[in-house]
């Protein structure tokens, strides 16, 4: 069986003015994330592991934030050609496990719902897409409340 491993980090600055985004779900809170798509954090770190895992480089060589095409561009969007290329490639994702740190808001009652938009979006059970929040204890930027940190590890089978 012919597998491969990727994963994925992003970071993404909170900012007023803006819906915070984040697997692809709106989150209730008094801060967004600034960048030049909608900044979903955790959809970015996805979208990196599923590329390196690939073969086919990371999120800003297909996406890149000089291209007025991704100005506020939903990330599901972003996700589901990512899919596309890796089925058009040969790869099927196995599984995927996510890690979302933020010291705020707090995350575990979205999760699930979460878990639901992105398994749909990638064609997995529910089963096979895991999504974790913590907190940094306070330390470090996202535990200062300055933005949102996202990682994502991903196992990729070839297509039968």
């Amino acid at each position: 069986m012919n597998i491969r491993i990727g994963q994925g980090f992003d970071v993404h600055a909170f900012c007023e003015g803006r819906k915070l985004m984040l697997g692809g779900i709106e989150i209730p809170y008094r801060l967004g994330l600034a960048g030049h798509s909608d900044a979903d954090v955790l959809i970015h770190a996805i979208c990196d592991a599923l590329l390196g895992a690939a073969g086919l480089g990371d999120i800003g060589h297909h996406f890149p934030d000089s291209d007025p095409r991704y100005a506020g561009i939903d990330s599901v969007e972003l996700l589901s050609s990512v899919v596309e290329s890796l089925n058009k490639n040969g790869w099927r994702v196995s599984n995927l496990d996510a890690t979302v740190i933020a010291q705020a808001p707090r995350l575990s009652p979205y999760i699930e719902a979460m878990r639901e938009r992105l398994a749909g979006v990638i064609g997995v059970d529910t089963g096979a897409l895991n999504i974790k929040a913590t907190t940094t204890e306070q330390l470090g930027f996202t535990g200062r409340g300055e933005g949102i940190a996202a990682q994502a590890v991903v196992l990729l089978s070839a297509a039968a």
